[in-house]
């Protein structure tokens, strides 16, 4: 990262505007506790701006009478641009929230180009007429329009993935969109903004402004609004469903988790193992769909614990710009004096094996050891709770049955996976896991399949061919002679 990265403009209408108040947010190396730069923090103002920009958009010649294959040649240069800064984009990321870089790098900077490359495809396909049979008339004609202008509220974590997830198939569909940004990740919006400049999207289709709280939900109960799509904590979608349930206003929202991984009788412990810091310690734990509790049969409850202790203490800790660390720091010292809150409590309610305090040798930067606890009651706070750190809760069980019982009692839904020699059986175990998305022998969200949470864990489909759906309104046309 250069030494600084300051930014004074929000990117809306294709212009570069100087907001109406003069703070700012102060953008901190998550790994040195170095100042990186400091963005513009917009007010109420600033969210009319964007907001009005984006709804002249909507009924723009240049967007809203384009058709949909016009609209994937747009999305298709953005891709590019996107895949042009890959590399920036990543070092941002990683610098901005302590993402691993061996992480960032194929996530934010290049699966994140995949998805806008994947719904340009998906836009070639729409469009076509879609005439149902009539029980009392001639033919019923079924049609999507868009939605209209898109809240899109991301969080720090996946901050470029999280916020093309909402922009790729709303753009695809014709929508336009005001990007909200996490006051912590803040930086990698402006290369977006800058791959949209390139690419030549239409003015005011895409427009970012980074604010706090106050202002956010300023956004979401704007008049010209039309759609919420929000990732984040569960309480922060509590209050955005209440609002938008009072606005009677589409909303979509990717919670938080406290997913399982079952490990069945005869899984291969070597095979967990080496995927456990994708599936239950991704981005040092700060994955929504992380496996934190791992549910290992009684047999082999002592193999498994020593399997994950030992692991624990070979991750190497450091820097997120290092191509060799498996963890970074946190995101913020806010969010690492809770993940530490945590382990604290842990300690009082089971036996903790590896881990558990700050890395030797680090004296900057937000660092959390990778900790495992064992013992672990299923009703302790550090099984029931999300951490949202490297933290993962070791549960014995007796039979699959007690397995599966034990994944569904929980107040989340998100994710979660099952290991097994036999891969069949291991499916036919998730099928009976409440979740919405269930790994097996491993864990990935797929482009082209829905994701997304049931019970806490949140409302509404991101990826796959589902997504276009949530931001499009549906007429049918009853043709009677």
């Amino acid at each position: 990262m250069a030494s600084d990265t300051s930014r004074d403009a929000f990117f809306i209408g294709n212009e570069w505007v100087k907001p109406a108040s003069d703070r700012t947010f102060t953008l901190i190396n998550a790994s040195t506790e170095e100042v990186i730069g400091t963005a513009p923090e917009a007010c109420e103002a600033d969210v009319d701006k964007a907001v009005a920009a984006a709804r002249q958009a909507l009924t723009s010649p240049g967007w809203a009478d384009i058709g949909y294959a016009a609209r994937a040649e747009v999305m298709e240069r953005f891709m590019a641009a996107i895949m042009a800064r890959g590399d920036a984009i990543a070092r941002s990321v990683s610098a901005q929230n302590g993402m691993p870089l061996s992480i960032s790098g194929p996530l934010e900077g290049q699966f994140s180009a995949g998805i806008v490359q994947y719904y340009a495809q998906l836009a070639r396909t729409l469009g076509q007429p879609d005439v149902r049979p009539s029980q009392m008339g001639k033919e019923t004609l079924v049609e999507g329009s868009p939605m209209g202008v898109i809240a899109a509220i991301v969080p720090w974590n996946f901050p470029v993935t999280l916020a093309l997830n909402k922009i790729a198939p709303a753009m695809a569909v014709g929508c336009t969109l005001v990007i909200k940004p996490s006051p912590g990740t803040v930086l990698d919006s402006y290369l977006l903004a800058e791959a949209a400049l390139e690419a030549g999207v239409p003015a005011g289709v895409l427009n970012w402004v980074a604010a706090d709280r106050d202002v956010g939900a300023y956004l979401v109960s704007h008049p010209g609004v039309d759609k919420v799509a929000f990732t984040g904590s569960t309480a922060a979608g509590r209050i955005i469903a209440r609002t938008c349930g009072e606005l009677l206003r589409p909303v979509s929202l990717e919670l938080g988790g406290k997913s399982a991984a079952i490990l069945l009788e005869d899984a291969d412990i070597g095979t967990f193992l080496a995927g456990v810091p994708m599936a239950c310690m991704l981005n040092n734990g700060q994955a929504c769909y992380n496996g934190t509790r791992v549910l290992a049969p009684t047999g082999r409850y002592r193999e498994v614990v020593d399997g994950l202790a030992a692991l624990a203490g070979s991750l190497v800790v450091g820097d997120a710009l290092d191509p060799a660390t498996h963890v970074g720091p946190m995101a913020s010292a806010a969010h690492r004096d809770r993940v530490e809150s945590y382990i604290e409590i842990g300690k009082r309610e089971a036996r903790l094996v590896a881990g558990g305090g700050r890395p030797k040798g680090t004296n900057h930067g937000w660092f959390v050891e990778p900790t495992i606890f064992a013992d672990v009651d299923n009703s302790a706070r550090i099984a029931q709770e999300e951490i949202f750190g490297p933290v993962l809760a070791v549960i014995a069980y007796d039979g699959e049955d007690d397995a599966v019982r034990i994944a569904n009692d929980s107040a989340f839904g998100l994710g979660g996976s099952v290991w097994s020699a036999d891969s069949e059986h291991a499916t036919a175990v998730a099928r009976r896991v409440q979740s919405g998305t269930v790994g097996v022998n491993g864990y990935m969200p797929s482009l082209g399949a829905p994701f997304g949470g049931v019970k806490a864990s949140g409302l509404g489909r991101e990826f796959g061919p589902e997504a276009i759906g949530a931001y499009q309104n549906t007429k049918s046309i009853y043709v009677m002679g």
